[in-house]
């Protein structure tokens, strides 16, 4: 996969907390890049309008002078350093040129944009409409939606990750595929479908996270997000100390499997499963017979997620 003339232009990466973000994969992506890159807030969201409280509770905290401080559900645009100049300027009557623009250098820093907050709980058609200008105003080029799910895969093995376009011209520029997923969805598609509608090219990202863990903030999922990330959007994300809280992560795990045999053996179940289907004799009859017979030989103990598993997932999770 390489980054293609319609991922070359401005970009937005966009990540929310809750449905869409298991083991807050999607949402320390987008973080991180916040972190790294020289972004200023260019719009934000009414909660008042997209929130339900008792359901997005706002938190309190204490500042850098201990003072408490209330903090509410929000979701924010942010963009790059150049475009908080323009808009200054243009503030002030000074009068840009025509031809003002965010440049493309050998990387594409000045042209990311983010969209960083919390699923909104009400009003989706006009949170998207409101996200949509936001885009359009901004002369957005093109959408990156980051997400995670819960899946039935080891934690021991390679994070999976799935990118997908509903965009003909994306899934053959970047050779990927189309989603064939039927269901529920999270805010993330209905924007993906506006923006598709509005002639805005998306592509969507999704890690999947070990349902056993899933109370615990993924590293190793948020990691493999980054990596792909990357390939797509041209630029490059230090990983900091993340390559080591995967590792630790990863550790924690295991240290807890081993004191817990019903956990150790479901463990290895999906790891034989996961090995069979990524062996490179795997042919897709011979995936379907393996998973046929894996699910004969666990009838009867699914946990509601597709495949066995223990009877109380939650309690399979790193302790502090």
């Amino acid at each position: 996969m390489s980054n293609t003339g319609i991922l070359k232009g401005r970009l937005l990466v966009v990540a929310f907390e809750g449905w869409n973000d298991a083991g807050e994969a999607a949402s320390g992506a987008v973080r991180m890049l916040k972190d790294l890159l020289d972004l200023y807030p260019i719009a934000e969201i009414d909660s008042e309008r997209y929130f339900d409280f008792q359901f997005n509770r706002p938190t309190i905290s204490q500042d850098d002078d201990g003072n408490r401080q209330l903090i509410w559900p929000s979701v924010t645009t942010y963009g790059p350093t150049s475009v908080l100049a323009q808009r200054t300027l243009a503030a002030e009557n000074l009068g840009l040129a025509d031809d003002a623009d965010l440049s493309v250098g050998a990387h594409n820093e000045s042209n990311i944009y983010l969209l960083l907050g919390t699923e909104p709980s009400r009003n989706w058609r006009s949170f998207t409409d409101e996200i949509m200008q936001t885009i359009v105003d901004n002369e957005i080029g093109a959408v990156v939606f980051l997400g995670a799910m819960l899946a039935d895969v080891p934690h021991t093995r390679p994070i999976s990750v799935f990118v997908g376009s509903d965009n003909a011209d994306v899934r053959r520029e970047i050779e990927v595929e189309r989603s064939s997923y039927e269901g529920p969805v999270g805010i993330l598609t209905v924007l993906g479908e506006a923006a598709e509608k509005a002639g805005i090219p998306t592509v969507s990202v999704w890690a999947s996270v070990p349902h056993y863990v899933h109370n615990a903030p993924s590293p190793k999922a948020t990691l493999a997000i980054i990596d792909k990330l990357e390939e797509i959007i041209d630029v490059v994300i230090p990983r900091g100390d993340l390559v080591d809280e995967s590792a630790a992560w990863e550790s924690g795990i295991d240290a807890l499997a081993s004191d817990d045999d019903e956990m150790a053996s479901y463990i290895s179940q999906l790891e034989q499963a996961r090995d069979t289907v990524d062996s490179p004799e795997a042919s897709g009859e011979a995936i379907a017979q393996e998973f046929e017979k894996y699910l004969r030989k666990n009838d009867g103990k699914a946990d509601g997620r597709g495949t066995a598993g223990p009877s109380n997932p939650d309690d399979w999770r790193p302790k502090d």
